[in-house]
């Protein structure tokens, strides 16, 4: 599945596709929320702390009896078996984050459980068909941007409202918020549309801000941007499965800078594993920032560093080569 032996050595440490053996099951004894665990990079990270050993609890609408309106095959049971068969323990919790007392209720229910929390991620999205690459604020209808900021931004109010409580109970928590771009590059590049660029924003500043409260608790607060990541969704949009993604390339050569969704859940797993996290307090990582610092690669052994590559490559108007980037 990983393209790698299941052990190889790199300098001298054996590794178990592509991270050291022995820390293979760092976080047996922690219990993980990936809030948005359906698809995606929620799906990668909840597999990538089960593999991690921890217990994951995955949150989602779209179950095997009945979907949301992304209406796809996908489903937080389908995840928690993935969880499981990674070597955690995945447990599918129905839950819609924009209903605080669906959130609460999900939260009592993994303190009645477990009586901890050591990770939280903030990984609720569900905006794909929400926004227009092309219209303005003032053309763009309104219901469905509006849609997307509630889906995007106040979810993960609701969540982290309900949540951290229990995260703080113990020192040492994890809060990580997903988004997609860095803080420096968010800052000067123009996101797609208005409420686009708007969510993504605010979910790096979210982070920052939980950073403020966390800190003097004991508990560490993260944004964490996948790079171009290869989704069931962004791999439907090619016509590729992940088998023969590469074929995508003709239509779109910048592609080959992606990585998987397990890619950004081994960083996940790496930070939650790090006794020292708390250096990272408030701050905006990438997967590919992430990886340069614990050592660990995507699946096919390759080390993707797409936000330096955008910067250097696709936004300068280089021709497409990821030589020196993965």
């Amino acid at each position: 599945m990983s393209g790698l032996p299941e052990k190889i050595f790199v300098d001298g440490r054996k590794h178990v596709h592509g991270r050291p053996e022995n820390m293979t099951q760092p976080l047996r004894d922690k219990v993980a929320l990936v809030a948005g665990a359906t698809r995606g990079a929620g799906r990668g990270i909840a597999v990538e702390l089960g593999a991690a050993g921890a217990t994951v609890y995955v949150t989602g609408r779209s179950t095997r009896a009945r979907r949301s309106e992304y209406d796809r095959p996908e489903t937080i049971e389908d995840t928690a078996d993935l969880v499981t068969e990674a070597g955690g323990r995945g447990i599918a919790v129905p839950t819609d984050h924009l209903d605080p007392a669906q959130v609460k209720t999900l939260v009592d229910r993994i303190d009645a459980e477990q009586g901890r929390l050591d990770v939280l991620v903030n990984d609720i999205w569900g905006g794909e068909k929400l926004f227009d690459w092309e219209a303005p604020v003032w053309e763009h209808d309104l219901d469905k941007g509006l849609r997307l900021l509630r889906l995007a931004v106040e979810t993960h109010a609701i969540t982290s409202h309900h949540a951290l409580p229990l995260l703080l109970r113990r020192p040492g928590g994890l809060v990580v918020e997903l988004t997609d771009g860095t803080a420096d590059y968010n800052r000067d590049h123009y996101r797609v549309s208005f409420f686009y660029d708007l969510a993504k924003s605010s979910v790096l500043r979210m982070a920052f801000a939980l950073g403020q409260e966390l800190g003097p608790r004991g508990a560490t607060a993260v944004a964490l941007t996948p790079g171009w990541m290869r989704s069931e969704i962004m791999l439907d949009e090619f016509g590729v499965r992940e088998d023969n993604w590469r074929d995508a390339l003709e239509k779109e050569p910048h592609f080959a800078i992606s990585e998987t969704p397990r890619y950004v859940g081994r960083a996940v797993a790496a930070l939650a594993a790090d006794p020292g996290v708390a250096r990272f307090n408030g701050a905006s990582l990438s997967s590919g920032g992430v990886a340069q610092e614990y050592g660990f690669t995507d699946l096919d052994g390759s080390r993707p560093d797409a936000w330096r590559y955008m910067v250097e490559v696709q936004d300068a108007g280089r021709p497409a080569d990821v030589t020196g980037y993965r």
